[in-house]
């Protein structure tokens, strides 16, 4: 599949690029320094700014899917909807937060008093961007959020999906590998089994 893969150089994007290379999809890595996408097999490496709706638009024209994998205090969700619609691409994967998922019912993990103040302010802002998602007709979209940790691991290929609500192993650890979550959304790209809805990937 041609994939256009915004924000490739970043922390979940490098993995996702990996990913989309390894399983032979030819992808189109937008960031703002090209020189920082990895050279892998099908990436072409493309400057692009998130804010420039009608540049970004014509960068995602033409291709299968779009995957967003940007900070969501650092970028215009409603921006970013407008760019995928205009460029005419009808699959939107994105990169979602952790801290959107319930932990009981109505009560989303950032409402928890133990949710990390620093992280406060990104995970609000996944949550305005699900919502906003939920409310598109559109777009054919999925939003995956990760376990509460997420970092650097190993692509095991041996983890768990869910809802909306957040997993939890049996000794009550909530993690999930980078590769791994890589390794689901790809997965969901090549099957969609989660179509205009929120999923999340776990131990």
């Amino acid at each position: 599949m041609k994939v256009a893969l915004i924000g490739a150089s970043g922390f979940i994007g490098s993995r996702l690029l990996a990913e989309l290379s390894s399983r032979g999809h030819a992808v189109t890595a937008i960031v703002r320094n090209p020189e920082k996408v990895a050279a892998l097999p099908g990436v072409t490496a493309v400057k692009g700014d998130i804010f420039d709706k009608d540049g970004l638009a014509k960068v995602l024209a033409g291709h299968g899917a779009v995957i967003s994998a940007v900070h969501f205090t650092a970028s215009d969700p409603q921006l970013l909807l407008a760019a995928v619609k205009q460029s005419g691409v009808k699959r939107y994967l994105v990169v979602g937060g952790a801290g959107s998922l319930e932990v009981a019912p109505g009560i989303r993990l950032y409402d928890t008093p133990e949710f990390p103040a620093a992280y406060l302010d990104e995970a609000k802002q996944g949550g305005v961007f699900l919502d906003l998602l939920k409310r598109e007709q559109g777009l054919d979209w999925t939003f995956l959020s990760p376990s509460a940790l997420i970092q650097p691991g190993e692509r095991t290929g041996k983890f768990r999906l869910g809802t909306d609500q957040l997993l939890v192993d049996g000794s009550g650890n909530s993690a999930i590998s980078a590769e791994d979550y890589a390794m689901a959304l790809v997965d969901e790209l090549e099957k969609p089994t989660h179509s205009r809805r929120r999923f999340t990937v776990g131990y």
